[in-house]
């Protein structure tokens, strides 16, 4: 049975979906991927299916959802909780109960930008470039590992802080 992942945070607009869109695009059938929020904002937010869209991303199908769809008694149990809140920005964090792995891989919130169109696409250009680091890096677990949750939880753990390559402008360096 493959793994049911869910990625949270606030809103369900942004961060979450980027990460649910990318690790379900990238994963094929190795996990069953998921977002939702504690206090869904009802809508993605157009800019996430903006960046997804230019990279190739399937966006059908995203929609802001709430965490009670995944914790109701009915609901299929869940293996892995990913929070995606940046608590450095004092944003709340959902607490969730359950028998399941939780981690947190708090990034800013491109939706929380303010400025020109351009400024906000940097920003979720950003946002997706962080997911994007990190979801290599648990797309890089060994398959065993998921069967040791002891080993498993400091892997996930670790990955919270995982920042990408700083991007190269082509330009002349500073020397």
């Amino acid at each position: 049975m493959k793994p049911r992942v869910l990625f949270l945070c606030t809103g369900n607009s942004a961060r979450s979906v980027l990460a649910e869109a990318t690790l379900r695009a990238w994963a094929g059938d190795r996990f069953e991927v998921h977002s939702a929020g504690s206090h869904p904002s009802g809508t993605v937010n157009p800019f996430a299916l903006g960046q997804l869209a230019a990279e190739g991303i399937a966006t059908a199908g995203l929609r802001s959802k709430s965490w009670d769809e995944f914790a109701g008694a009915d609901a299929q149990p869940l293996d892995l909780v990913v929070t995606v809140c940046d608590a450095a920005a004092a944003e709340a964090c959902p607490v969730v109960f359950g028998d399941f792995i939780r981690t947190h891989w708090g990034l800013p919130d491109p939706a929380a930008v303010d400025g020109s169109d351009d400024d906000r696409r940097a920003a979720f250009a950003e946002a997706h470039r962080i997911i994007k680091a990190r979801l290599l890096a648990f797309l890089a677990i060994p398959a065993a590992t998921w069967d040791d949750r002891e080993a498993l939880k400091p892997a996930l753990d670790r990955i919270g802080f995982v920042q990408p390559e700083p991007e190269t402008s082509g330009g002349d360096a500073d020397v």
